[in-house]
């Protein structure tokens, strides 16, 4: 019985690994294409949307020169961190993780365009 437990427990950690895992820059930059017209994620001037240049780890509507809508404010005002996990969920559905969002983008459906997105926001000098 401890042996098909621990062969379970192994199973379900194993199944459990994140989204993000995996990404690719490279193809990262080429679906990034579709958020492009809005952000940029290599230069820190802000376009109708924030700029999304170090983006990882800071928190959520932290851009002092920009104006958030204020579902983002509020978001960001109950310690929301772009971290991969959040920054996952999100772009799958803006509007579904924070209700009222200006941003008008549908989401990613598809988990490895996620994870892709996210390795290029990590470091996108890795693209070239």
């Amino acid at each position: 019985m401890p042996r098909l437990f621990s062969s379970l427990l192994l199973c379900l950690c194993l199944g459990a690994a994140p989204v993000y895992a995996g990404g690719d820059a490279k193809t990262g930059a080429a679906v990034f294409r579709k958020c492009g017209a809005c952000h940029t994620a290599t230069e820190p001037n802000n376009r109708v949307g924030p700029s999304l240049m170090g983006l990882i780890g800071r928190p959520a509507a932290s851009i002092p020169d920009y104006s958030y809508s204020d579902a983002m404010k509020a978001f960001g005002a109950e310690g929301h961190v772009w971290d991969e996990a959040t920054l996952s969920e999100y772009l799958m559905s803006p509007k579904a993780m924070v209700g009222g969002t200006k941003m008008s983008f549908v989401g990613l459906k598809k988990p490895q365009d996620i994870a892709d997105v996210i390795a290029y926001l990590k470091d996108p000098s890795a693209a070239k």
